[in-house]
């Protein structure tokens, strides 16, 4: 698993994380989460794989709320993300860049060949980051969003060989100094 630079910590999202999970699904997402999803993806999901993002406590050194997480789930040899979010108060400093680094970067612990996402046609920043990870649109699902029925582009990146994985590491080096330099 990605160990990111001090202050942030990563790790497998557990039941306790779920009331600050929530809040942040909550603050991100037109529609949230119906109530009992997390918890059905924790418990009884074996396809789904989820990460946590927090922040150290400046003078204390104790863990802090968590400002973000991301899930996939692993079908066949495709992970498909699920969520990435991260808190507003956290936006603009990378760490949803960190968030889809981790993701990728342990899609290589499963027998996974291509990664997949549904993505609004109005995000276009979340569009910019993907692309940014060599995610390429390869088609529309139409009124993919029920709450206000617009369109999904479906991204892929095709390939988790050996040179993405190196692509992957550079990334990962740009991400942390990144962030080392805002903390």
């Amino acid at each position: 698993m990605l160990i990111p630079p001090d202050p942030f910590w990563l790790r497998p999202m557990s039941l306790l994380d779920l009331p600050e999970v929530r809040e942040i699904d909550r603050l991100s997402f037109p529609t949230p989460a119906r109530v009992g999803l997390f918890e059905h993806e924790l418990e009884q999901n074996d396809l789904a794989h989820y990460l946590v993002l927090g922040r150290m406590g400046e003078a204390d050194g104790r863990l802090h709320p968590i400002i973000g997480f991301t899930g996939f789930w692993l079908i066949a040899d495709e992970i498909h993300v699920s969520t990435i979010a991260t808190h507003p108060q956290w936006r603009g400093h990378g760490l949803g860049e960190l968030l889809l680094l981790a993701l990728l970067l342990e899609s290589y612990d499963y027998p996974a060949t291509m990664v997949t996402l549904e993505v609004r046609r109005s995000n276009t920043v979340a569009q910019e980051l993907y692309r940014k990870y060599q995610f390429e649109e390869v088609g529309t699902r139409p009124r993919y969003y029920r709450d206000t029925g617009e369109d999904a582009l479906l991204m892929t990146m095709p390939s988790l060989n050996a040179r993405y994985f190196q692509f992957l590491d550079g990334q990962q080096t740009a991400v942390f100094q990144r962030l080392r330099s805002e903390a």
